[in-house]
Parts: C-alpha cells; sequence; structure tokens
C-alpha cells in the first residue's frame, strides 16, 4: 500500500486536532505548538531555542495546499506560560479570519513550509524499517496505514 494522495485527520474535541475543520474557502489545520529550528543541536540550555508558534494552514476543498499563516509568539526561555497563551490569542484571531468555520475532520495533501528555520508540514517519512507514515511537524503527529485520520504521538 502506498501513501494516499489525501491524508485524513480526525477532528478530536478538546484534544490535539481540536482546531482543524473546513471554511467557506476550503480546509484548513491550526494550532499552538513548539518547534525547534533545524540546525538545533540538542544543547543544555535548550530553553532558547524551543519556539512558540500559533499556526493556520489553509487548503483548498480537495486538500491541496494554499497557504500558511505562522506567528512566532516567544521562547521558553520567555516565559513559557506567557508565550503559550499569547499564541492562544493569536490562534484566536486566525481562526476568527475563516468565514463558515465549523470544525471536523479533514483530508490533505503533503506540504512543507519553512519558518524561522523550523518545519511546518506534512510529510513523507516512508522508509525500509517502518514502512508507510506520514508525520505532521513540527506537531509530532504520526499517521500511517489503515490511513483512517488517526495518529501516533
Amino acid at each position: 500500500m502506498a501513501v494516499p494522495l489525501t491524508i485524513p485527520i480526525r477532528y478530536e474535541p478538546d484534544y490535539r486536532t481540536d482546531t482543524i475543520g473546513r471554511f467557506a474557502d476550503g480546509q484548513f489545520l491550526a494550532g499552538v505548538v513548539a518547534g525547534f529550528r533545524g540546525d538545533f543541536d540538542g544543547a543544555d540550555r535548550w530553553e532558547p531555542h524551543k519556539r512558540w508558534y500559533a499556526y493556520l494552514h489553509r487548503f483548498d476543498h480537495d486538500g491541496r495546499y494554499v497557504s500558511s499563516d505562522i506567528r512566532f509568539t516567544g521562547t521558553t526561555a520567555d516565559g513559557e506560560q506567557e508565550v503559550v497563551d499569547r499564541a492562544g490569542r493569536e490562534l484566536d484571531i486566525l481562526l476568527a479570519g475563516l468565514p463558515g468555520r465549523h470544525y471536523c475532520d479533514v483530508a490533505i495533501q503533503l506540504f512543507e513550509t519553512m519558518m524561522d528555520g523550523v518545519l511546518f508540514g506534512l510529510v513523507d517519512e516512508t522508509d525500509d524499517e517502518f514502512g508507510e507514515s506520514v508525520e505532521l511537524y513540527p506537531d509530532d503527529l504520526g499517521f500511517g496505514p489503515p490511513w483512517d485520520g488517526e495518529y501516533d504521538t
């Protein structure tokens, strides 16, 4: 079995996929997430490197990537609760801009975009050892057969 053209993602209220769904122009994936730049080496002082974002990815009705709005809100070194709260407020603003928004399952195609050296996207991670798999970055949600929208963390 190969990775499907569109990857189903199940809507789960009050959990990791509670801000996904459809709106007048298509589908969306949104959230608050922390990420590290690709060149981060795991240094002892990781707090200045853990970067927090509010993000909104837009897709057309068929799940093709259209655009992203990604807003950096600070690092853990700036005070994690403060920057997470700020990201939550930014997320609310982003979601409010989606006409006809409703939360539900989505099915989207693979995509990649970068912000500040942090990868955001739904990326094919298929390999010989583990088989077909897709990862949502930087959320660290893994999808695979039977491609039913459920994920692993």
